[in-house]
């Protein structure tokens, strides 16, 4: 193998390797759910918190407001009264207690923004949540298929064809070379005479028994051939056997 040979041979390696120490797209679903279930228990955690905050926000402004209403109220009392000195007192008092209205208003305003917002992102987490497990097996049954087609691929690619295909026909070759040889060996050794040899001796043991059928029937029949008489298959015999010594 030449330098370049063992460099794709190191390059395919390489790759290969990385392939193997990639992200596994299964795992990676999992722990994405995993991950994204987690920040939602965060965040609704985070939500129950600000939720409670505003509604301490909320109980302390309404608390100002009636603290407010209740100095007018004594205000209103004194007035009715003729003593303006407690009903400013009681005004003073009203003054401060409507600048805790206005601070809590601020307070419970802002902190329902957040909580409004953190309620929304809740929200958007929980659909993408549901929208993630309903695509995990989806995703799941995608890989497995990538990683089957993959490796089929492989299989496929790692097989030469033309170099399989060339051995087969020489295999085919071969064979046609040993089934000629076959023929050629029993032409060269005389199978057919000796088949030709078999046939006559058949012909024979078949005209001996017709000869015995004859001679069966024509004795049943009260007739016999006359002395030195000889069967047709006999005389056929015989004519062979002079017809060979010719030859």
């Amino acid at each position: 193998m030449g330098v370049f040979g063992r460099l794709i041979d190191l390059l395919k390696s390489n790759v290969n390797d990385m392939i193997d120490r990639a992200e596994d797209p299964e795992k990676m679903v999992k722990q994405i759910i995993v991950d994204m279930q987690k920040e939602l228990n965060d965040n609704t955690q985070k939500y129950g918190k600000a939720k409670a905050s505003e509604r301490l926000a909320q109980k302390k402004y309404e608390e100002a407001q009636k603290v407010s209403a209740n100095w007018e109220a004594k205000a209103k009392a004194a007035i009715s009264q003729g003593n303006q000195e407690l009903a400013k007192e009681a005004l003073a008092r009203k003054v401060k207690a409507d600048g805790d209205v206005a601070n809590y208003k601020e307070m419970y305003d802002s902190i329902a923004d957040q909580t409004e917002a953190i309620g929304n992102q809740v929200e958007i987490l929980k659909t993408k949540l549901d929208e993630a497990k309903a695509k995990q097996a989806m995703l799941i049954a995608r890989s497995q298929a990538a990683d089957t087609k993959k490796q089929l691929a492989q299989s496929v690619g790692g097989i030469d064809t033309a170099s399989a295909m060339e051995k087969f026909n020489r295999m085919e070759e071969k064979v046609q070379r040993k089934e000629a040889e076959a023929d050629a060996f029993t032409e060269v050794a005389g199978v057919g005479q000796d088949l030709d040899l078999q046939d006559s001796f058949q012909k024979i043991e078949t005209d001996a028994k017709v000869d015995a059928e004859l001679q069966r029937l024509m004795a049943e029949m009260g007739q016999a051939p006359a002395q030195g008489q000889q069967t047709p298959a006999a005389t056929q015999e015989i004519d062979d056997m002079q017809l060979d010594e010719q030859q």
